[in-house]
């Protein structure tokens, strides 16, 4: 993962507390057994510094695991609990789940896996695994990690909470490693947004014996097969890339570019970027995407890149590429092309577009066939559908749904457009912006950025 927040002062909070373990001011305490493939393993030391509704500073620290939690260490000849550092107030977060809570989940189905286990480790060299063993023990120990998994619920950036099966379910099912929810990050971003803490600045530090993935003292952002799993939904956007002037996010469908003028319209990439950093200017937004439509956003933090990039809008010189699986077969004798359509608001059904070669504005639009593959609906019915590479050179309202739907462009809707074709119940836009390149507001460099383009159901 790209770091959320800035690392540099979260680092010297970090290196200040491992000084503190090794001057033996501060003490890793042991609050649970050790495994054997965990001895004499490093941890990570997090640290995230964070401002109360105050405007006071609070450091909050976190260890990676369940087993270990840092503790100030009593000076016998004083018997006092001396402060780590004078400054700012300084909070040890503890593990979302106790060791004790996680052992109780297991216990269920524990002795079992571990009757099934010593039954294919048991067995003769080229004697047969028996399906019906393994399959059982799978069974088994997904069982357990999911009753481990449904301990776990983290706060959001807005204060709501969030569980960690909502979290699955989101994923399409697919489960997370074991130890997710147990590393540093969402520790500390858990906490802060439940008790009303606006993140500045949050690193995390290796602390142990070096390793082939690690080095005693390096710091390291938010790990990709756990943290990535679960970060972008406790802080309401995946971040890509983040720095003083600029952050690229992957807006997910469903959510809105920027506010609507009701209430209810809100909720969008433009406030819970300004929610994340409130240094951010009053509108960020340079361009948008249609709210069913997933994919890569690039906003500004100060007006100087905003004037900057909406120039580059302007001027064309933005490359954006966009993947769609369209609903049905495109029996095209070509495999590339550019469409040239026109269309204008539908003032009587809006905010649909219709075309109109006399009052519509001009779209240009090149695509290019991937080739078909068979789609899975909500309901587990399948169907055949067709990927298309859309390329837009102009950046008109709806203009790929439009040059996918419209009898003048391919006469096939895009897999779950609302507007413009058919949406299952559960189905969404198949339509997502995987591709990004512009030039720095500042430094002028090429900044290219990439998602998975893969749509599934």
């Amino acid at each position: 993962m790209f770091p959320p927040f800035p690392q540099e002062l979260a680092r010297h909070y970090c290196m200040e507390l491992i000084s503190g373990i090794e001057d033996g001011s501060v003490i890793l305490k042991q609050i649970s057994q050790e495994s054997e493939e965990r001895k004499g393993h490093g941890v990570m030391i997090g640290a995230l510094v964070c401002v109360n509704s105050a405007g006071e500073r609070v450091v909050l620290h976190a260890v990676s695991g369940i087993s270990v939690v840092p503790e100030q260490n009593v000076v016998p000849e004083q018997n006092v609990v001396p402060e780590l550092v004078e400054g700012p107030t300084k909070i040890i977060v503890p593990p979302i789940i106790s060791p004790e809570e996680i052992e109780q989940a297991l216990a269920k189905n524990d002795k079992k896996i571990h009757e099934l286990t010593d039954a294919l480790e048991g067995r003769g060299v080229g004697e047969p695994v028996e399906p019906h063993i393994k399959e059982e023990r799978t069974k088994l120990t997904t069982e357990s990690l999911l009753n481990v998994f449904s301990l776990y619920t983290f706060t959001r950036f807005d204060g709501k909470k969030i569980t960690l099966n909502e979290i699955i379910q989101a994923h399409g099912g697919k489960l997370p490693p074991t130890g997710t929810g147990d590393c540093c990050a969402p520790k500390l971003l858990s906490y802060a947004f439940e008790h009303n803490l606006t993140p500045i600045s949050m690193d995390e530090v290796f602390y142990g014996r070096d390793t082939k993935n690690k080095t005693n003292g390096t710091s390291y952002p938010p790990c990709d097969e756990r943290c990535g799993y679960i970060l972008p939904y406790i802080l309401g956007l995946e971040i890509l890339y983040r720095d003083s002037q600029i952050i690229v996010v992957n807006k997910p469908g469903g959510l809105l570019s920027v506010p609507g003028r009701t209430e209810d319209k809100q909720d969008c990439v433009v406030n819970r970027v300004k929610k994340l950093f409130p240094h951010c200017i009053t509108q960020p937004s340079v361009h948008r995407l249609d709210m069913e439509t997933s994919g890569l956003l690039v906003l500004a933090f100060t007006e100087e890149a905003h004037r900057n990039l909406s120039m580059q809008f302007e001027a064309g010189t933005v490359h954006k590429k966009y993947v769609a699986l369209i609903d049905g077969v495109f029996d095209h004798n070509e495999y590339e092309g550019e469409l040239q359509l026109k269309f204008r608001l539908d003032v009587d059904n809006r905010p649909h577009q219709i075309y109109d070669e006399v009052n519509g504005k001009l779209g240009i639009t090149q695509w290019k066939k991937e080739g078909t593959e068979l789609y899975t609906a909500p309901d587990g019915t399948k169907r055949r559908t067709t990927k298309i590479i859309f390329t837009p050179k102009t950046g008109r309202t709806h203009q790929l749904r439009l040059a996918a739907s419209d009898p003048h462009g391919f006469g096939i809707p895009i897999v779950g457009d609302t507007l413009y074709g058919h949406c299952e119940p559960g189905e969404r836009l198949m339509l997502h912006a995987f591709e990004l390149e512009f030039k720095h507001p500042v430094s002028g460099e090429i900044m290219s950025f990439k998602s998975d383009m893969s749509l599934s159901g």
